[in-house]
């Protein structure tokens, strides 16, 4: 009997250690399925935190284009408020172009009438043209197709053109009558303070005289000076003196 103990004993022993095998593998496998479910929930976490992570840079990029839209509808509110009031500014400037429109157009009127009596009184050079430009004026006055200010314009640009006729010397043709027979002459006009006339073939020569509306004749001495002038007129020659019969003004 002796000799059956050690073979129980080692019987005992193994079975003993098969069964801490077993129970060791199950605690691997136990902590293998362990480690691959803390690996999944890992990557579950991982892509939890990513999610919030990006929804995080999604929200704070919304609120800085919340915050630019802010500025931005500040800015348009402060536009419109001044749009607003230059809409108020204009309609006050319509009513005063209206009252303005009205006050101005009787005011044009009196300047083209007064502008004819001028001309009528002045000297008669360039006689056809400063008649077409008045009958021009007369006419614009009544078309509905230009504006007011343009016709301030024309009527002014009118006095302007008849200011300069003071300042300026001229030579022109046209027809006059001398001695009862209508002839091509040659006008010298030296501002408002002359206008005198010369046949084409030189011969005969009158200076206009306001006082009596009528051109009056010139000695033959004057005819030289006469030509002068008319070259100079022409910018044949460079200014220089001219002895001329002036009439003083009254």
């Amino acid at each position: 009997m002796k000799g059956v103990k050690p073979f129980i004993f080692a019987g005992i022993v193994a079975a003993s250690a098969a069964v801490q095998a077993n129970e060791l593998q199950t605690v691997i496998d136990k902590s293998s399925e362990i480690n691959q479910s803390a690996a999944q929930s890992q990557k579950k976490i991982d892509k939890i935190a990513d999610s919030i992570q990006g929804r995080l840079q999604q929200f704070k990029a919304l609120n800085k284009e919340i915050e630019g839209l802010a500025v931005y509808n500040a800015q348009l509110n402060k536009q419109l408020d001044n749009q607003l009031e230059e809409m108020q500014s204009l309609n006050q400037s319509m009513d005063q172009v209206s009252i303005i429109e009205r006050q101005i157009t009787p005011l044009m009127l009196r300047m083209i009438t007064g502008l004819e009596q001028f001309v009528a009184l002045d000297m008669p050079f360039l006689t056809a043209e400063r008649s077409k430009r008045l009958a021009s004026l007369s006419n614009m006055m009544d078309r509905a197709d230009i504006t007011t200010s343009e016709k301030f314009r024309r009527v002014l640009e009118a006095y302007q053109i008849e200011v300069d006729y003071g300042r300026t010397i001229e030579a022109y043709s046209s027809l006059l009558e001398v001695a009862g027979k209508e002839r091509e002459v040659d006008f010298l006009r030296i501002g408002r303070l002359e206008l005198i006339y010369l046949t084409r073939d030189g011969k005969q020569a009158g200076s206009w005289d306001q006082a009596t509306k009528s051109f009056h004749p010139l000695p033959d001495s004057s005819i030289s000076q006469i030509n002068k002038g008319l070259r100079i007129a022409r910018k044949q020659l460079a200014p220089d003196m001219l002895t001329l019969p002036v009439h003083a003004a009254e």
